[in-house]
Order: C-alpha cells, then sequence, then structure tokens
C-alpha cells in the first residue's frame, strides 16, 4: 500500500507522514457506482484518494440527488473531514464514479497531524478552500448558467475526470445528477449534437467540443 500513497501523495507529504499514512490507514477498494458514504452516516475516517474518482452528491426532501463536485486522485472530501471533526452526520452522498481505491484515515490521527506536520494542516486548509471554490462554482452554474450550458459543461467534465471523450452514461442518470428530468435532457443532448458540442450514440456520448 505504501507505493500506491507514495504515487498519489508524495508531492504532498514528507516521507515520514507518508509512512504514518500507510501505517494507520484502512485501503479500500470500491467499483463503478458503488456507494461509498451515505446521507446520515456517522463518518469516523476521511478518505484519501489513490485512484480512480467519487462524486459527491447532495439530496433534497424528495430524494432528488444534485451533483456538487467531483474528487480525484490525491484528493480528499472536505465535507467529510467537517464531520469527522465536529462528530457529526454526513450531509453529502459518495459514489464511486469508476473503479477507485482510498484510504481512510482514523479521525484521532487528523486531529494528531494538524499539530505534527505542516504539510497534513496546508493539505487541509487547501482541501476546504478547493472543495468551497467547487461549490461555489456549481452555484453559479445553476444560478447563472442555462440548461444546456450546464449539461455541456457537466458532460466535460465527465470526460476530464474518466480522461476519455466517449462518456458511458444514460440519459436518466444525466437527469439525476443535474436535477432535472430525462425528457430534458434527451431534448438538450440532441440540440448540443445539432450544434456540432457532442455525438449521441447508444448509451454514451462523445464530447466534440472539450
Amino acid at each position: 500500500m505504501i507505493q500506491e500513497i507514495e504515487d498519489a501523495y508524495s508531492f504532498v507529504f514528507e516521507k515520514e507522514l507518508l509512512q504514518e499514512i500507510s501505517e494507520v490507514g484502512n485501503l479500500k477498494t470500491f467499483d463503478e457506482n458503488d456507494r461509498i458514504i451515505e446521507i446520515g452516516d456517522h463518518v469516523t475516517s476521511m478518505p484519501l484518494l489513490l485512484n480512480g474518482a467519487i462524486k459527491i452528491l447532495r439530496e433534497d426532501k424528495e430524494g432528488d440527488e444534485l451533483l456538487l463536485y467531483f474528487l480525484e486522485r490525491g484528493d480528499t472530501c472536505a465535507m467529510t473531514l467537517s464531520c469527522c471533526l465536529g462528530h457529526t452526520k454526513s450531509e453529502i452522498r459518495a459514489v464511486a464514479e469508476m473503479e477507485t481505491s482510498l484510504v481512510m484515515i482514523p479521525i484521532e490521527k487528523m486531529e494528531e497531524w494538524t499539530s505534527k506536520y505542516k504539510s497534513w494542516r496546508n493539505f487541509v486548509f487547501e482541501s476546504y478552500h478547493s472543495r468551497l471554490s467547487e461549490m461555489l462554482d456549481t452555484i453559479d452554474t445553476i444560478a447563472f448558467l442555462n440548461m444546456d450550458e450546464r449539461l455541456l459543461k457537466y458532460l466535460r467534465d465527465k470526460a476530464k475526470i474518466n480522461q476519455n471523450e466517449i462518456v458511458q452514461i444514460t440519459h436518466q442518470q444525466i437527469a439525476y445528477d443535474l436535477h432535472t428530468s430525462r425528457v430534458v435532457i434527451s431534448r438538450l443532448l440532441k440540440k448540443l449534437e445539432l450544434k456540432g458540442k457532442i455525438s449521441l450514440q447508444r448509451n454514451s456520448i462523445q464530447v466534440i467540443d472539450l
């Protein structure tokens, strides 16, 4: 496990901290669409992403989901960190975007390392800043972009995360993530195809305008 941790975090943490992470961390792997953290869970450890990608979602009272942001290799979830330190229940759902591996860090080590390692403290602060920026971007997208612009941004983000211009996804899955209906998504996808932005295929979409 130490090699995977070093590959993902050697540019962030010093050797001593990397060694501690390998000693106390719990390695976990998830398949695509596996739920990693559920809304209402008591979170006692925070994830450090080694490989793959995770999408972070919120849910309204009717059970409809809204995509907040993606996590990639070398990231952690600041909202999960807040739950750990505040001893509160999770307010987000974390779902594996693809086959994903991560190492879970116990809460007591998170607190200890904040005072012990400057690199860990900086990483935590930077994670809060990055996730806040991404959530503000999500708010701006909802508030200021038309649905077709939101849809194209979503597809571009998915292509970037998966490092593939072909996005394997159904119209219904997109509708869930963007908190709208499948009919609306299908209509807007056709509109984007006519504009030459995408190419529609069976259960997949090629993002031409990256």
